[in-house]
């Protein structure tokens, strides 16, 4: 009896051995799935990341809050099935093809879980954009930028290396970053190509008004310009998948801060604005302002150009040209030319008046209408003054006034009339 107990137990820890020794070479084969089912959620965790979104528009915060849940309990699992073939594929060094077949498999489940991702993204973005809850949406956040920077931390130089390389290599990886920069670089041409055709058509319209002036409009083409870049490039990167509102929330800020540091830059922009709208001079232009006399050569919303009769290039701000006095030289097609001419009490008036009246209406410049005037104006003590007004287009103002002058002196000087 004692034997045959003996022989029992023997055959019946043979038996045990052999089972477990079975359940460990399975083990190594292949790695065992996660025991604990994932949250179930509404929409299918391998859906495209458009579908999600769309999938998500009648969904409740409520309903969202138990999505998300369910979707973090698929990327847990998954990302337990990685680790389960990583520790499988060290253990698998010295058989090839057995690494081959886990690295494949880690491969597609790396593929799965970057869609979950995806899809995990936008269930949080839709959370939040209908009100849900702000630290549970971080803390989803959080959870997910933790759990990718442990597992590079984790992940030795070489397997980073092998996953780099497949991910370059893979359509959903590398070869999909770099469609889509070919596609973002296209699609920028385009957008350039558009403002140019949009700034053109700006110009054209703005053209057909006589009462738009050039600064006006090489500011609205330059506007034209300007908002159709910048619309187009945050259609284009809110097309690829970029979150825009809190782009535009910092834009929005950042504008309001500006606001206040720039309170004199605002102003030259204010200044700038009403300028352009009520027209007081236009590019080749000569004005006098802020003390300043000059040809208009160009002018922006903060400073306003002019080009001085020495050549000398000064810039004068908006606020300051706005607030002072303006006096537009040219803005009209004719100008009087104001000369002033003087002879001695002993000389004789009437002939100086008429040698006035000769050389005034024999210079091609002069217009006949208005009519000029030459009168005796002033008795000083020490010479009879005249004055000269004839009237020349703005274009002659200067030659007239120097031929004149000239003319008079040599006519003065012939008759024995000296000034």
């Amino acid at each position: 009896m004692i034997a045959v107990h003996r022989h029992a137990a023997f055959a019946a820890a043979l038996t045990c051995c052999t089972l477990l020794a079975g359940h460990v070479a399975a083990a190594q084969e292949s790695p065992a799935a996660p025991a604990v089912e994932p949250p179930a959620t509404t929409i299918p965790v391998d859906t495209a990341a458009d579908v999600v979104a769309l999938r998500l528009l009648p969904m409740t915060t409520a309903e969202l809050t138990r999505e998300a849940d369910g979707w973090i309990g698929a990327i847990q699992v998954l990302t337990s099935r990685m680790v389960d073939l990583k520790i499988a594929l060290g253990a698998a060094a010295s058989d090839p093809t057995r690494g081959r077949e886990l690295q494949s498999e880690l491969l597609a489940v790396s593929e799965s879980r970057r869609t979950v991702f995806k899809g995990f993204e936008q269930v949080l973005a839709s959370w939040e954009s209908k009100g849900g809850n702000a630290e549970a949406i971080a803390q989803h956040r959080k959870f997910i930028l933790a759990l990718r920077a442990d597992e590079i931390k984790a992940t030795d130089s070489s397997a980073l290396w092998s996953t780099a390389r497949e991910w370059l290599v893979a359509k959903d990886g590398g070869v999909r970053l770099v469609w889509k920069a070919v596609l973002f670089s296209g699609a920028l041409f385009l957008i350039w190509l558009l403002a140019r055709f949009v700034s053109r058509l700006v110009h054209r319209t703005v053209m057909r008004w006589d009462q738009f002036s050039t600064l006006l409009d090489r500011f609205l083409v330059r506007a034209a310009f300007w908002v159709t870049v910048i619309v187009g490039t945050l259609t284009l990167l809110s097309w690829l998948g970029l979150r825009m509102t809190p782009i535009l929330t910092l834009l929005g800020g950042l504008s309001f801060v500006a606001a206040f540091a720039m309170q004199s830059t605002l102003s030259n922009f204010a200044a700038g604005l009403m300028i352009m709208v009520y027209r007081p001079f236009d590019v080749g232009n000569v004005v006098t302002v802020a003390g300043v006399t000059g040809k208009v050569q160009a002018m922006n919303l903060v400073s306003t150009t002019l080009l001085t009769g020495d050549n000398q290039v000064i810039v004068v701000p908006n606020s300051n040209v706005w607030g002072s006095i303006i006096t537009n030289v040219n803005v009209r097609d004719t100008r009087r030319v104001d000369l002033v001419f003087g002879i001695g009490h002993d000389d004789d008036a009437a002939a100086a008046q008429k040698i006035l009246e000769q050389v005034v209406s024999e210079h091609p410049l002069v217009l006949k209408d208005p009519e000029p005037v030459v009168r005796l104006n002033e008795l000083t003590d020490s010479a009879v003054r005249f004055v000269c007004r004839p009237w020349a287009r703005t274009a002659d103002y200067s030659t007239v006034q120097w031929d004149i002058t000239r003319q008079v002196k040599e006519r003065f000087a012939a008759a024995g009339i000296y000034s």
